[in-house]
């Protein structure tokens, strides 16, 4: 007999609990870490080195732990596995200080986080094709989450100090671990199978993950995230330096995540016809567009609507190049497949934080630029994708992202 959940509650519901707090350590982290080193003495240099540690390792472990997840049972495994030591790990920090301590104390809170991602989203995608429900509304979740997550940090180290951020990292970690021990089983029942039964369609073998038309347009989401985390590194700085207040700043930062959070959870209402190959090539010619813009230093008033497109940028490309993996690949590869996908993004991510590091010291915000032939470039791989294994007319017709 199975376990009943811990929360008399729908799968779906069960499943954006957890969702809501997934990305809460990552955006606390990414406002206020920084802020919590520098009192302890930790250089920029040093610090710089903290944040770049946990995408190392990511880069190199998360194929592997896919690996082992779609080898068990259940996807849930290894997600609540993840989240247990994310979560414990915080608790280093009241015992290490120093460089070496951040380090590793990091490394274990941000490396497992991220690693639980790729598989939530495999999960999670799998369960709603099956109930047809809504991916995106549960994913949406996650993004709520995440800023309320940096706006509550902001708020309490605002009035207790910078050394109120570990014990509220340590909080926000704890309730997702909590969080994960109630989340559904995700894959369906094995069925025991009859002579009479049909046998079930599958998508390709998994070596369709080696042919050309299937690696470019993750290629292509790859070099979009590339330009959201060349955003997140540089834009305040290029964006204060031109004489943006502070405080309008913020307001823009916000505006991303928050038009995100509108598609993430309208996209199936709006019912749009369209194959998610043609979503990640909206994202590409909207991210060629939008970093061309920024670059030519439009003023405040079009700088928000360039941040609002952010959710086509990110969110339309996002659930693209999500279902697209999954229509084209096995559900006994199904995480290490969006492993794969992520490992691609993070790569990506550190090359054009480096290389727009070097740009933006002479150009300043022309560099932006840089981000939009990744857009074109993006572009250029979805198409040959699209000419070497075009659609089928009958799912591109279809309201759900399809191939």
């Amino acid at each position: 007999m199975a376990r009943p959940p811990l929360l008399p509650l729908s799968p779906e519901i069960r499943a954006s609990l957890f969702h809501f707090t997934v990305y809460s350590t990552s955006g606390a982290g990414a406002a206020y870490l920084g802020v919590w080193m520098a009192g302890h003495g930790i250089s920029s240099g040093e610090i710089g080195i903290v944040n770049a540690a946990p995408v190392l390792v990511l880069l190199a472990l998360n194929l592997f732990v896919g690996r082992l997840a779609d080898k068990a049972s259940d996807w849930r495994q290894m997600i609540i596995l993840l989240a247990i030591v994310a979560g414990v790990a915080p608790l280093g920090f009241f015992v290490l200080t120093g460089f070496v301590g951040a380090l590793l104390v990091w490394t274990l809170v941000a490396a497992p986080s991220g690693a639980i991602t790729p598989i939530l989203d495999a999960a999670t995608l799998r369960m709603t094709e099956r109930n047809g429900t809504s991916f995106g509304s549960i994913r949406g979740w996650g993004t709520l989450g995440s800023m309320a997550a940096t706006a509550a940090t902001g708020v309490i180290v605002g009035r207790l100090g910078a050394e109120a951020f570990v014990p509220t990292l340590l909080v926000f970690a704890l309730t997702r671990a909590a969080l994960s021990l109630q989340l559904p089983r995700f894959r369906a029942p094995e069925r025991v199978p009859t002579v009479s039964a049909p046998r079930p369609v599958t998508p390709p073998i998994p070596r369709e993950r080696l042919k050309l038309w299937f690696v470019l347009p993750i290629v292509a989401f790859a070099l979009v995230q590339a330009t959201h985390a060349i955003l997140n590194g540089f834009a305040a700085l290029v964006w204060i330096n031109q004489g943006v207040p502070q405080g309008v700043v913020g307001l823009l930062l916000a505006t991303s995540p928050a038009a995100e959070a509108v598609v993430m959870f309208f996209w199936r209402r709006m019912g749009l016809r369209v194959s998610a190959r043609q979503m990640i090539l909206a994202s590409c010619i909207a991210t060629a567009v939008r970093w061309a813009a920024v670059a030519l230093g439009p003023p405040v008033p079009v700088l928000f609507v360039l941040q609002a497109m952010h959710c086509v940028t990110f969110a339309v490309g996002y659930l693209g190049v999500v279902h697209f993996i999954a229509n084209w690949t096995r559900e006994d590869v199904a995480a290490e497949m969006q492993s794969f996908s992520y490992v691609l993004q993070q790569g990506a991510s550190v090359v054009g934080l480096s290389l727009f590091g070097w740009l933006a010291g002479p150009f300043g915000a022309l560099a932006f630029f840089a981000s939009a032939l990744l857009g074109i470039i993006g572009v250029v791989c979805v198409l040959v994708s699209l000419r070497l294994n075009p659609p089928r007319a009958a799912q591109a017709a279809m309201p759900l992202p399809q191939t």
